[in-house]
């Protein structure tokens, strides 16, 4: 998606000064990489999943985040493993149980993917790392669920790529079994590589405990939408609290359980977001603040008019 002068003036980014939509109306037609640093914060965004309904292949996905001037990301596997010849994976299935036959097809898919990954060169992820950096664009987290069923070399796969496509994080769910987070973390400890363990509405102050027992290199990927709709009033304290751990933050503005807990657009909710955004701009935190969009974009927009209204109000919050 590409915008001319004139339809950059119609976006609609409500309450951004104007002189915030100057400074991106130039950055969108300059030709220098994109900065999303302000202010010392690193300022990201998860893809594929922000851009809904948008290309997910790897080149699409860099074109779109230097254009909406983003310099970093966390990126699911999937772009990146399809970018090195990776199959487009099998669906997860929905909510109802499955059938037998969708179990053996969810194995036998998980099965030839474990197969791809043992094998595969790593020639083309050292390539996409060149294409993102020569672009201005860090990865700094590689997503990749990994589960008990995988075997050893299948978890050292995760980390060796994530290592090679220049992240210093493998993220990944909240597993309800310490077993799991305490195998990911002695192969967290062997790589010296963190992993960040992304929790939902299960979060609570202790949620991450046992995880950061069992591994020095067990982390927290907090988000800080989720964690408010789950009904914690403590997101900044915690943050200080536990600032040495964390790995990177998620944005995202929700309400809390007692006003509906949904996703609002940025500002509109009651997740702190500028406060958190101060605190590590004061505090001097290193780990970076990663846009997740997941409110429903308003009639006359859609999800890169978001992300742009999204990273505008993180770069005025840190102002």
């Amino acid at each position: 998606m590409t915008y001319s002068r004139r339809q950059f003036g119609t976006i609609a980014l409500g309450s951004i000064p104007l002189a915030s939509l100057a400074l991106y109306e130039s950055r969108l037609f300059a030709a220098d990489k994109p900065n999303s640093v302000f202010n010392g914060v690193q300022i990201g965004l998860i893809i594929p999943y922000s851009y809904h309904g948008m290309a997910s292949d790897a080149q699409s996905l860099l074109d779109d985040v230097v254009r909406d001037n983003i310099s970093a990301c966390e990126s699911h596997c999937e772009p990146i493993e399809q970018y090195a010849g990776a199959g487009v994976p099998a669906g997860r299935g929905g909510r109802a149980p499955l059938t037998p036959e969708q179990i053996a097809a969810q194995k036998a898919a998980a099965d030839a993917m474990t197969k791809w990954r043992l094998s595969v060169p790593m020639d083309k992820f050292v390539e996409l790392r060149k294409m993102y950096n020569d672009a201005g664009v860090r990865i700094y987290a590689f997503k990749l669920e990994l589960t008990e069923a995988m075997p050893d070399e299948e978890y050292d796969y995760t980390f060796n790529v994530a290592k090679i496509v220049g992240a210093n994080i493998v993220s990944m769910e909240m597993p309800e079994n310490g077993d799991l987070t305490n195998r990911v973390g002695k192969f967290a400890t062997k790589h010296k590589m963190m992993v960040g363990y992304h929790a939902h509405l299960q979060a609570t102050p202790s949620t991450w405990d046992q995880a950061m027992s069992q591994s020095a290199y067990n982390g927290i990927n907090l988000d800080i939408g989720h964690y408010t709709a789950a009904g914690n009033h403590d997101v900044v304290a915690f943050i200080q609290e536990h600032h040495d751990r964390i790995t990177h933050v998620h944005l995202k503005d929700r309400k809390f359980p007692e006003n509906g807990g949904q996703n609002m657009p940025w500002g509109q909710g009651d997740t702190p977001i500028k406060d958190v955004l101060q605190l590590m701009k004061k505090e001097k935190y290193k780990f970076p603040a990663t846009i997740e969009l997941e409110y429903a974009p308003p009639e006359g927009s859609d999800s890169e008019k978001e992300i742009v209204r999204c990273l505008a109000f993180a770069k005025a919050a840190l102002a």
